[in-house]
Parts: C-alpha cells; sequence; structure tokens
C-alpha cells in the first residue's frame, strides 16, 4: 500500500456560525445519543432561507421578475420544502416521490416545476392535476403530455428545453430543428397546451455562458409570441456555483496536490471547484449584469417582459448542514493513520464518484481536549468490508488521536453529500436528518412515497 510522504495543506470549510456554534454545545451529544451512535445529519433551515432570501433580492435588485425553484434532489429532507412556500419561490422536481413531498409540505402546484427527461405517465398526470409548470425534454414527451391533458380537460403549462449549441450530442433538450416543429407542434394542439416560454441546463459554473445562452431564449420566447404563443418565461436551471474553502486554501492544495497527500495514492483526477466566484447569489447578479451586445441581459428581460426562473439546488443549501461520524477506532498506516468510523462513505456521497470531499473533516472530542494531544494525520474509513469504503482519501490533520466515542463532523455537506448515494448496505439504517431550529432539534420527516401506477 503507497502510504502518505508530504503533508496535504489545510482546507478548512467556510462555515455559517451556527455550525461551530452547534459544535461547541452539548446538544450535539444529546442528538448523537439520541440516534443511537450511527452517522447522522444535521440541517439548519434557517440558513435556507437566507440563501433563499439573497436569491430573490437580486433578482429584485435588478427590478427582474422571477420564481426561484429549490433544486430537490440536491437534498431530500422535508425541513427545506415549508420555506419555498413564500412568494416568488417554489420547487423543482423530477419524480412523483418528489412532487408528493413538496405538495405535502404546503407547496402548491402551480409553484411546482417539473423537471426531468422522460417523465413516467404517472408523474405527468399528477402534474397535471395541479397545475404544475412542465419542461418538456422531447416531441414523444409533449404528444404524451397532451394527450393526458385532452382526457382531463385541462392545459398542459409547459417550457421547451433546449439542447444548448454547446451540448450538440447531449441527450437532453431539442436540437435546433426539432425545437422549430416542437413550437409549431404546441399551436397545433391548441388549447391542450400552452408554451410559456423555454429552458436549458448547462453544465459548469460560468455565468457569462448562462448569460449569452438565456438572451437567446429571450429571441426564442420573440418568436414564438409572433406565433401566437404566450411565451414570456425562460428557465436557466441551476449550475450556480459555491465556494466551499477560501480562494487561498484552494489556491495552495491545486499548485501542490500530489499523489503522496492521500492514503493508498488515490489522488482523484476531478473533483468540484471548491472555491469559486462569483458564488451564490452573487452569481445570479453576474448573469443578469453581463453585456450581451450592448445591453445587459436583465435589460433585455425588462424589455421583452420576460420572466427568469432559477433552479438552484446545492446554492441554496450551503452552509445549512452537516454530517456527523461517530469514531470506532484507528489504526496505524505507513505515516499516518486510518480512522474508523460508523457509516458509510456512501453517507458522503462525493466517495463514489471517484472523487473526494475536501473540505477538512473536524474532531469533536468527548470529554473536550487531554493532556498529551499532539497533532495527527489521518484517512478516514468507513465501517464496511469494502477496501474502497473510505471517507476522505486524503491524510487530513486533526488536533489529536481520534478515539472511540469522539465525532467527526464533515462541514457543508447538505448540497448533494447527505443522500445523493445513500444505501443500506449490511442492513445499516440511513442516517437520520436531524432539524436545529435555535436550541430545538427533531427528526426531518423526508419519507419517500412509491410512484403511482
Amino acid at each position: 500500500m503507497v502510504v502518505t510522504t508530504a503533508l496535504s495543506p489545510p482546507l478548512r470549510a467556510l462555515e455559517r456560525p451556527w455550525a461551530p456554534w452547534l459544535r461547541g454545545t452539548p446538544m450535539l451529544w444529546e442528538i448523537a445519543r439520541a440516534v443511537g451512535g450511527g452517522p447522522f445529519h444535521v440541517i439548519h433551515p434557517a440558513t435556507f432561507a437566507e440563501n433563499l432570501a439573497g436569491f430573490l433580492d437580486a433578482l429584485a435588485a435588478e427590478n427582474i421578475p422571477g420564481v426561484v425553484y429549490y433544486g430537490k434532489k440536491a437534498n431530500k429532507a422535508g425541513a427545506w420544502l415549508r420555506e419555498c412556500t413564500r412568494p416568488g419561490t417554489g420547487v423543482d422536481v423530477a419524480s412523483v416521490p418528489e412532487l408528493v413531498h413538496a405538495l405535502g409540505n404546503g407547496v402548491r402546484g402551480e409553484a411546482i416545476a417539473v423537471t426531468g427527461a422522460a417523465k413516467s405517465g404517472g408523474l405527468l398526470w399528477l402534474a397535471l392535476r395541479h397545475h404544475c409548470l412542465l419542461a418538456v425534454d422531447a416531441a414523444d414527451e409533449l404528444e404524451r403530455l397532451a394527450d393526458q391533458a385532452r382526457d382531463l380537460g385541462t392545459t398542459a403549462e409547459v417550457l421547451l428545453r433546449v439542447r444548448p449549441p454547446t451540448a450538440p450530442t447531449s441527450r437532453f433538450g431539442f436540437a435546433p430543428d426539432d425545437l422549430t416543429a416542437a413550437v409549431g407542434r404546441c399551436a397545433e394542439l391548441g388549447a391542450t397546451v400552452a408554451l410559456r416560454g423555454f429552458s436549458f441546463h448547462l453544465d459548469g459554473y460560468d455565468p457569462v455562458a448562462r448569460a449569452e445562452l438565456a438572451a437567446q431564449l429571450i429571441e426564442l420566447c420573440r418568436r414564438a409570441r409572433a406565433l401566437g404563443h404566450p411565451a414570456s418565461k425562460i428557465s436557466i436551471g441551476g449550475g450556480i456555483a459555491v465556494a466551499y474553502v477560501t480562494r487561498e486554501d484552494w489556491r495552495r492544495f491545486t499548485a501542490g496536490k500530489d499523489d503522496s497527500w492521500f492514503h493508498g495514492g488515490r489522488n482523484p483526477q476531478r473533483t468540484y471547484p471548491y472555491h469559486q466566484t462569483p458564488a451564490g447569489a452573487a452569481m445570479v447578479t453576474a448573469i443578469l449584469r453581463h453585456d450581451v451586445d450592448g445591453a445587459s441581459l436583465a435589460a433585455r428581460l425588462r424589455e421583452a417582459g420576460i420572466e427568469l426562473l432559477l433552479e438552484p439546488g446545492r446554492a441554496l443549501v450551503d452552509g445549512a448542514g452537516f454530517s456527523v461520524f461517530p469514531v470506532q477506532g484507528c489504526k496505524a498506516s505507513g505515516d499516518h493513520l486510518v480512522t474508523t468510523v460508523a457509516g458509510l462513505s456512501m453517507s458522503l456521497s462525493e466517495q463514489w464518484k471517484g472523487s473526494e470531499f475536501l473540505p477538512d473533516p473536524i474532531l469533536v472530542r468527548a470529554g473536550g481536549p487531554r493532556d498529551g494531544d499532539a497533532p495527527v494525520r489521518t484517512a478516514v474509513a468507513g465501517s464496511s468490508c469494502l477496501e474502497y469504503d473510505v471517507l476522505t482519501w486524503r491524510a487530513v490533520e486533526l488536533p489529536a488521536r481520534p478515539r472511540a466515542g469522539d465525532l467527526l463532523v464533515y462541514p457543508n455537506t447538505a448540497g448533494y453529500q447527505m443522500d445523493k448515494n445513500e444505501s443500506c448496505f449490511h442492513q445499516l439504517p440511513l442516517p437520520p436528518k436531524v432539524v436545529v431550529d435555535g436550541d430545538r432539534w427533531h427528526i426531518d420527516a423526508d419519507h419517500l412515497i412509491q410512484e403511482i401506477p
């Protein structure tokens, strides 16, 4: 086994004040005892609400009408959903369980956007019943949707998803000729379909690319209106950047990144860019202020009377949660330790994409610091029988050797990390999500509901 020979620079997470406060209170240990000794996730809806308000403020500052839809796939917790019942907000879903969960938490159907490709018949039916906005991805989906709308005696409110010019081989969205045909077909379908506008999703986190493609969608709306369509909305999807660590820490890390920093030499070739700017609401502002052929995108939206729709996921739960893994023991491995924790790396999903969740874990010691404590370097492994069940391959520095009963806290994990790849492997229960509200806490109700036949 290859062992580390050099010291990786720290990657301390940027955190909101509630998180270090909670780690320093008895409440964290109270929760740990109550959930029975396994891993758990802590979530903070008040931070979600702050992030959401920031997005709404960014739109308002540019005098742009719009809706911020929470991209529900980022985190399954129900606690976020009630924050999405405010004016100008909603939820972006892609399955019957997600749609039912949103409805069950008070989000009106008119405030729900249904995206994703190859929607099931049950999802189309339920979305039509609740007057959701549907992003249509293909011609056959448009026909199935129109058939169901006709049977129900209702009108399908649709956006047509555009295939980005930078991704001509993507399996998502309409290619240019197919898009023209779909706009014409919407006119032929009459009262069963109302073409409300267009949408796209871009990989990466470039505000310029989003602004320039959004400007093209404004022109698509103009052309659709000339054909009699009520096209007044464009959705630029998600992909709003998040900064997990400081610029300087990320610069040092990327400048010197080396195989020897990682247990077994497991140096991931690709990771999330853990520092980005602009991020969050500031990125929305950058998109709106970008100059497109002599006018800002915001000015173009205002002049055309177009409403801007956003579907952020990770950016809305930024700073709104962390994950806790009880320590079970540790052992030497060359010049560093391997600490084993209760639970699986599937509860820290980045690892299962051949990547690495890079912000440093934080050691919370049972009973506090002890005499003789000295810094150690350690990788962190899950408690399964799999060699690759590792939460942190990088040998990170902790202030003391972890002991059974201590806790390792992974900061800022609410965005995709907590539940994207969770599994009951070894018949271990999924870690619960614990909602913190001031000095109170409760278990989140994120029950899944089965697909309607």
